[in-house]
């Protein structure tokens, strides 16, 4: 979502979910797919004049057949179009057909992860991990959180680690080993603060926000010169043809990336003081979304590191030599003109 509130479906994605064994089996990858998240899920009809009820609320604008509900997933987007809590299905027969309770009951003890890249335009949003299948209600993006937060149904929370978060490219292995033991201090201090992050909580409620600040950055090694503006070109004319991982990496060596520094917040939906936090005069806010949230700017300025080569003796010689004969040419000048001047001062006194 962006600034303006907008959920953008047409972002480009190659993002994978890999679906975990609970904590206690190791944790290990059970499934791994890949992630579209704005899919529309092939309805099964029972005929083609099969017209499934809503249960209450309007067919949803989405609806593959005007006026009617034919899959859970259509069920479900009109209960969230009149904010109505859903469930596990039961008694929607288009969700007992597609076996959805089930499917929830097999994912009770799972975890996930979430691995892959996405574009975002560049403008203040954010982008989230949080329960429920989400919805746009109006101008709102909610989420349907009644199954996560039904205490009979077991719990998750939001425990978890960042294994790795980045704004465009790394710097490339062979390009900071090449100049590793030069004077170069760019090649390590693009660093991403946020990798190998751990929180832990036992409250389902809970909620983490990231404040990230985003900030253009170019790497010009040796070599690379007008030519990357030309690549850099090239590659706003044809971004959709380059795929992410790719994007921003010059023909020439040159890299357009982004660093970032963050900030973090968190909080127990509950509300209350802060006290765990060493904070008591602090009180949170009750309600919200549990989640982790990502909230990022982009900054109007532009780092750009440029590689050059070291200045030689030779080099130092000559510069020192252009300083002294700068000197005293400077010197000379003012030599003669402290002279004329004199010379002309002492003319007008003996007249």
């Amino acid at each position: 979502m962006d600034v303006s509130g907008e959920q953008q479906t047409g972002v480009k994605h190659g993002i994978q979910k890999v679906q975990l064994a609970p904590a206690v089996e190791g944790g290990r990858p059970i499934d791994v797919r890949a992630l579209d998240l704005h899919a529309d899920e092939p309805a099964e009809h029972l005929g083609p004049d099969y017209c499934g009820q809503c249960y209450g609320p309007p067919a949803p604008a989405t609806a593959k057949k005007p006026g009617c509900c034919n899959s859970c997933e259509e069920v479900r987007e009109a209960y969230a179009s009149v904010s109505w809590a859903f469930g596990k299905g039961e008694g929607v027969k288009q969700c007992e057909r597609e076996h959805y309770s089930e499917k929830l009951e097999a994912q009770r003890d799972q975890g996930c992860r979430i691995e892959g890249g996405f574009r975002v335009n560049k403008v203040i949003g954010n982008f989230h991990i949080a329960p429920g299948r989400s919805f746009s209600n109006g101008m709102m993006h909610v989420h349907d959180l009644k199954n996560y937060l039904d205490p009979s149904q077991g719990s998750h929370t939001f425990t978890h680690t960042i294994h790795h978060l980045r704004f465009g490219p790394q710097l490339p292995d062979d390009l900071t080993k090449r100049v590793a033991g030069k004077a170069m201090g760019w090649t390590n201090h693009h660093l991403n603060p946020l990798d190998n992050t751990d929180q832990i909580t036992d409250d389902p409620a809970f909620n983490y926000m990231y404040f990230v600040k985003v900030v253009s950055t170019s790497y010009h090694p040796l070599g690379s010169g007008s030519k990357s503006k030309g690549a850099s070109s090239d590659q706003e004319q044809s971004s959709d043809l380059v795929s992410i991982g790719q994007h921003g990496l010059g023909q020439d060596g040159s890299l357009e990336t982004h660093q970032y520094s963050v900030t973090s917040h968190k909080r127990s939906l509950k509300g209350g003081s802060d006290s765990q936090e060493g904070h008591k005069e602090r009180l949170h806010a009750i309600g919200g979304i549990p989640g982790v949230f990502f909230s990022y700017d982009i900054s109007p300025m532009k780092v750009i590191n440029r590689e050059e080569r070291p200045k030689s003796f030779t080099g130092f010689l000559t510069g020192v030599c252009a300083v002294v004969g700068g000197t005293l040419t400077v010197a000379a000048a003012i030599d003669r003109g402290v002279y004329e001047g004199a010379s002309r001062m002492k003319k007008l006194h003996q007249r």
